[in-house]
């Protein structure tokens, strides 16, 4: 996947973790895409329960599954970390 569709996936997955949260006071490009999600430096202030609510609409969204608790906290860790899972299982998907 080019750099050009890996920077617009991630402004996508930004767009669908603030659409699926309801959060109206940040704007996507206030996300940093290397910025943790969860914990110290998360901009936008996620929780557990929003962890569950986010693999939700990833799986639904893009068709990829994340069964494992230990993958999920991989895969959640930034956004760089959930647009790279993504392309890696579009790419086995191919």
């Amino acid at each position: 996947m080019e750099s050009l569709q890996a920077e617009a996936l991630k402004k996508e997955i930004k767009e669908l973790i603030l659409d699926t949260l309801k959060i109206i006071d940040v704007k996507p490009e206030d996300i940093k895409n290397d910025a943790p999600l969860f914990g110290e430096g998360n901009s936008i202030g996620l929780d557990s329960i929003d962890s569950i609510e986010i693999i939700m609409a990833l799986q639904r969204k893009y068709e990829v599954r994340i069964d494992d608790q230990n993958l999920a906290r991989f895969v959640l860790q930034s956004i760089n970390s959930i647009a790279d899972f993504i392309i890696k299982e579009k790419e086995k998907q191919d």
